[in-house]
C-alpha cells in the first residue's frame, strides 16, 4: 500500500446529485453549512439560523434530517462507486488519517476539499473522531485499526522521556514495534508518519527529530 489511490470521480458533481433529493431549504442549509457553493465559506449554525429566523437547534435538526434523507435516497445508492473509491483512498492513506492530511492529498482547492468533506460526512462507512487533548481531527474506515493506532500512540508517548529526541527513522522503527498485529499492507514509511502525525503530544522539530511536543527541544 505504498501508493495513494487516485480519486477519479468529480466530488462537486457527486454532491450536486445528492443535494438534488432535498427541499430548497434543506439544500440551502446543507450548502451553507458545508461550504458547497462557489464561495466555499462554511457558516455556523447560528449564522444560518439568523438568516432563516430560526434557532441553531432547529438548523441542526434540519441538517440531520437532510443527511438522513440523502442516505435513504436512490441517488445515494447510485453513488456507491464514488463512495467505494473514497473508502479505498482513505485506506491507502493508512485507514485512519488526520482530516488535514485527507484534504491536502485530495486537492489544494478549498472548494473541492469541502465537497469531499461532505461526502465523508454522508458516507456511512466513514467515522470522524473530533480533536481532543491527545489527537487531531481524524477519519477512519476500520474501528479496530483506529483503536490499535490510538493505543499504540499513547504507549509510544508514555515511553518517551520528557526531553528525549529521536531520529525519524528510529521513531518509525519504535512505533512499528507497537503495531505488530496491524496488517503489513499498511507498514510503510509514509503511512507510519501519517499515523505519528495524528498525535498532538508527539511531534517533529525543524531538524527532523521527534519527541514530546511539550519539550523545549
Amino acid at each position: 500500500m505504498s501508493d495513494v489511490v487516485t480519486i477519479k470521480f468529480k466530488p462537486k458533481q457527486v454532491t450536486k446529485r445528492l443535494l438534488g433529493v432535498l427541499s430548497d431549504r434543506g439544500r440551502d442549509i446543507i450548502t451553507k453549512r458545508y461550504g458547497l457553493d462557489d464561495s466555499g465559506k462554511r457558516l455556523t449554525l447560528e449564522g444560518i439560523g439568523k438568516k432563516y429566523g430560526i434557532t441553531r437547534e432547529r438548523v441542526r435538526q434540519i441538517e440531520n434530517h437532510s443527511i438522513t434523507n440523502i442516505r435513504k435516497s436512490k441517488e445515494y445508492a447510485k453513488e456507491k462507486p464514488a463512495f467505494d473509491q473514497l473508502k479505498a483512498y482513505i485506506t491507502s492513506l493508512g485507514g485512519i488519517v488526520a482530516e488535514a492530511d485527507v484534504m491536502n492529498h485530495v486537492s489544494r482547492d478549498k472548494s473541492v476539499q469541502n465537497h469531499v468533506h461532505f461526502m465523508l460526512v454522508i458516507g456511512e462507512e466513514f467515522t470522524k473522531e473530533k480533536e481532543d487533548e491527545d489527537f487531531k481531527h481524524r477519519w477512519y474506515v476500520d474501528k479496530d485499526l483506529a483503536n490499535k493506532i490510538h493505543g499504540s500512540l499513547k504507549k509510544l508517548y508514555s515511553n518517551l522521556s520528557d526531553d528525549e529526541l529521536v531520529l525519524e527513522s528510529d521513531m518509525i522503527e519504535s512505533f512499528l514495534e507497537y503495531v505488530k498485529d496491524v496488517s503489513d499492507d499498511y507498514k510503510n514509511e509514509e503511512v507510519t508518519k501519517r499515523w505519528l502525525s495524528l498525535s498532538k503530544r508527539i511531534g517533529k522539530n525543524p531538524l527532523g527529530e521527534w519527541g514530546k511536543t511539550n519539550s523545549a527541544n
